[in-house]
């Protein structure tokens, strides 16, 4: 029986998981002439149900990098405020209006046309490579210290050798599980239950947020179908599923600004996709040649829809901490945790939000106090809009020689 030859490859950073941090990291690493492997197991970013928001703040670090006209072009819908509807009352949970960058809103992009976009900008630089339908398997070791990453591309073995490896797999990372990184997990009360229903003539013009007839039904509008949210107590989906579809969309029809007859494109629970919500982060996000950032570093809550945001401003830190060394070949662990030290106070700021706001459970008949509140205090969706759309500390892409090469 003939043994398959494994293919070897080298860079000088290999990166783990092509969504938004490892692209945008991609990205700027190969921009400044840094050789860059990422490694995406998927064949395409074709997936629903993804954090589909780009947020003041990442808009504008695509601005400073000349990329927002470019991105703009792309079809999306746009959030001036987020909105609501509580206890009855709508309310303006945040407002970007007033804050000090160029796009004031929220953008509601299909992730995967995000990805795409950074894939295309990344692709001009010569030192960046993307493999699709590559997974990441183990570490590779020489004298026990980690050389690089043993993966399977298209069923055939691999092996990418570098000096540093950077996971930004996800809320499931198997780099951080194979690095043994310790953390810790703060939970979650809520999950939420993910489906799409083509738009109608005559559907609610609601226009452009999060909507909801009450909290535990959301509605993005994606110019042509709604995206809808149910939200439910965490671990109620097997009880949901064991009581049928047509029993769910019943439910759905209680609070929904919809009658049951027009959930009837619901015919199969494949259509219907589970969020399971949890907020965790890593203890120590470095070891000896291996970083996690996004969310392989820290799970967020679908609160506010940071996520993808707190996931690009960690590229851009990163980038902007370890560009020089790996220009020199040589990333130290003290540099690794530098990215975390810069990039903690934000992570623990934003979980320490969402952990307040989805803690407490109301009684059944209590009444949210949150409209008087906002009524009697105007102010407080224009912090709730900075707190979202631009968190707790901003990066900003480092300058490049502007002779660096592009193909």
């Amino acid at each position: 029986m003939m043994v398959q030859a494994t293919e070897k490859l080298t860079a000088d950073c290999c990166i783990v998981g092509g969504g938004p941090a490892g692209l945008m990291l991609g990205y700027l690493l190969a921009r400044s002439g840094v050789k860059v492997i990422v490694l995406e197991k998927h064949a395409d970013f074709l997936r629903d149900f993804r954090g589909d928001t780009l947020h003041p703040s990442t808009l504008q670090i695509m601005d400073q990098l000349g990329l927002l006209e470019a991105l703009l072009r792309l079809p999306h819908q746009r959030a001036e405020r987020l909105e609501a509807e509580v206890g009855g009352e709508e309310v303006t949970l945040a407002d970007f209006s007033r804050l000090p960058v160029k796009c004031k809103f929220i953008a509601f992009m299909p992730q995967w046309d995000f990805l795409n976009f950074l894939t295309a900008q990344a692709s001009r630089f010569p030192d960046f490579r993307l493999l699709q339908s590559c997974a990441f398997d183990d570490f590779l070791y020489t004298d026990a210290q980690i050389c690089g990453v043993r993966a399977v591309m298209n069923s055939k073995p691999l092996e990418i050798y570098a000096p540093l490896i950077i996971g930004c797999d996800g809320r499931h990372s198997r780099v951080r599980e194979k690095a043994q990184l310790p953390g810790q997990s703060f939970g979650a009360p809520r999950d939420v239950v993910w489906f799409q229903l083509d738009k109608q003539a005559d559907d609610p013009q609601w226009g452009m947020g999060h909507k909801g007839p009450k909290q535990n039904f959301i509605m993005l509008d994606r110019g042509s179908f709604w995206q809808c949210g149910y939200s439910i107590m965490k671990g109620e989906f097997s009880e949901l599923a064991a009581e049928g579809l047509e029993a769910f969309k019943q439910r759905v029809a209680l609070i929904a600004p919809f009658p049951v007859l027009r959930l009837a494109q619901l015919t199969d629970w494949n259509q219907l996709r589970l969020l399971d919500i949890r907020i965790d982060r890593l203890n120590n996000w470095a070891r000896e040649a291996v970083l996690c950032i996004g969310d392989a570093a820290h799970a967020m809550s679908p609160i506010g829809g940071v996520g993808v945001n707190l996931a690009i401003q960690d590229a851009v830190a990163a980038a902007n901490i370890l560009t020089p060394s790996l220009l020199k070949g040589k990333v130290t662990l003290r540099q690794l945790n530098k990215v975390q030290r810069r990039r903690q106070f934000p992570t623990r700021a934003t979980q320490f939000i969402q952990i307040k706001m989805g803690g407490k459970k109301r009684q059944p008949g209590e009444s949210s106090r949150l409209p008087h509140i906002l009524k009697r205090y105007r102010f407080l969706p224009h912090i709730f809009g900075w707190i979202i759309g631009l968190g707790f500390r901003r990066e900003k892409p480092r300058r490049i020689k502007s002779s660096q090469a592009i193909r």
